[in-house]
Order: structure tokens, then sequence, then C-alpha cells
């Protein structure tokens, strides 16, 4: 029988997801970092500083573990979206450093708690309001993941640079030109198909 920790199944994955969602910044300048490449604004750097963001506040305010540092991006009288980017004041190392300070906030949370202890999300409605961390780790895990999903997609835009993190590719093997094939031949499909 093989022993599992749930736990730190669910932190190990945790971390695997943030530190890809940083690696797709890697090598980018700074105006490529912040390049708006969706209709709706979706950037790099605005994901990273939106996921700090999510996990300050679900593993620290939802379990009475506030972050000591101000957030104006996330008070109640912040701009719309203003946690899906980075002003030209903010520094990519200071996105990222926020970053790194609220994984050791959310891991300091994960590593004091077990996994039942019960914390409450305050803008989250009634009655789902009261959560586990189980819950929480599992919600967190999604979103980072989730946002590393469009981050893979605007890197690809970007530069074309593709892959599931740092030395693990996870694409079928081929040159350009295989992939170029390929998605001609996905076109082909969808074209015939988009004719019923």
């Amino acid at each position: 029988m093989i022993e599992s920790d749930p736990k730190a199944d669910l932190h190990r994955y945790l971390q695997r997801a943030r530190e890809a969602l940083l690696w797709k910044l890697d090598g980018l300048s700074e105006y490529d970092v912040r390049r708006p490449l969706t209709a709706t604004g979706t950037n790099l750097l605005g994901l990273v500083k939106h996921v700090a963001g999510v996990e300050l506040g679900y593993f620290g305010a939802t379990f009475g573990r506030p972050f000591d540092e101000p957030l104006p991006w996330m008070e109640d009288d912040a701009e719309p979206n203003a946690d899906m980017w980075a002003t030209a004041e903010e520094s990519r190392e200071e996105i990222i450093g926020l970053y790194h300070r609220a994984w050791a906030h959310a891991d300091a949370t994960i590593n004091a708690l077990p996994l039942d202890a019960i914390g409450h999300v305050p803008w989250w409605p009634d009655p789902d309001d009261r959560v586990t961390l189980h819950r929480i780790l599992t919600h967190v895990l999604a979103e980072t993941n989730r946002h590393g999903g469009h981050a893979d997609i605007v890197r690809e835009l970007i530069d074309g640079a593709v892959g599931l993190r740092a030395g693990t590719g996870n694409m079928a093997p081929g040159d350009q030109t295989w992939w170029e094939t390929y998605r001609s031949r996905l076109e082909s499909v969808a074209r015939e198909a988009g004719r019923d």
C-alpha cells in the first residue's frame, strides 16, 4: 500500500503551480511581462500579482492570520481589476518579491493548521463562508493552476515558448514544421466542421 499525506500532497502541487507561473516570466522584457494579450487585458505580471493577493487573502484573513503589508489594489475602493496588472511604478522584482512573501505567509498557515481547521472567507456569502483549510488549499491550488493555464497561452502568444514547467516540456515531439503542419490540419478540420 502506498502511504500518502493529503496535506503534503496538496502543498507540493501548489508549490509546483507557483513555480510554473513564475517560470512563464523568465527571459522576457518588462514590456512583454506586462503586455495585455487578450481583449480583457490578461498579462503575465498581472497574473502573478493577482495570485499573490489570492494567497494572502485565503491563507491570511480567512484563518485570522492577516498579512502585515498594505495592498492598496485589494482595498474596497480600489479601481476594478487593479490586482490584474502592475503599474509602471511596480517593478517586476516587487511583484515577484510580494509573491514569494505570499508563499511564505501561506506556507506558515498551511504548516500551522490541520486540514480540518475552520476559517471564514469574508467575501463569500453565508453559509459558504465557513471553510476548512483543506477546502482553501484545494481552491487556491485550482485557482493557481487556472491562472497558470492563462500564463501558458499568454507566453506562447508572446514568443512561442511552451511547456509545463522548467525542465518538463510535456509537449508532443516535433520541430517548427511539424507544429505548423499540425496547426494547419486542425484549421482544416475546424473549417470543414464549420460548414455544417
